[in-house]
């Protein structure tokens, strides 16, 4: 029994991991209030620019072992912080925060790299 079930973890793997060639996708992505159990609790495109702290959730597909993506939380084409955060496996969800200031309103975007800073999504979003 144990070895059908290492051999089924095995093809499960190996069938997701070469659905994406290795290469890391973004899944699911928001820009949230807050996290709970791993997930957005809302997702939304603009927020008060007094809220405070805003968190960056995404969803990676297609992790061959571990790995690091980065946020880059852009204001205005200006970088405003980078958080690096790992992926362990070919399912993995993960997040990062900001907190800002009520004079930062305007045009927000999170770039998410893959390991070798390559963009390979972005979530744009406004504080009003």
């Amino acid at each position: 029994m144990l070895n059908k079930l290492i051999l089924f973890l095995l093809v499960l793997f190996l069938g997701v991991a070469s659905a994406y060639g290795g290469q890391l996708v973004v899944s699911d992505a928001a820009i949230t209030t807050g996290i709970v159990n791993q997930m957005p609790v809302d997702r939304q495109a603009a927020f008060p620019a007094d809220y405070g702290k805003l968190y960056c959730f995404t969803r990676i597909s297609g992790a061959v072992g571990d790995t690091m993506i980065t946020h880059v939380w852009y204001y205005q084409e200006q970088e405003m912080a980078r958080v690096s955060l790992s992926v362990r496996s070919s399912d993995w969800r993960t997040y990062s925060s900001k907190r800002f200031l009520p004079q930062w309103s305007g045009q927000w975007r999170v770039a998410v790299l893959d390991g070798d800073m390559n963009e390979i999504d972005s979530i744009p979003f406004e504080l009003k």
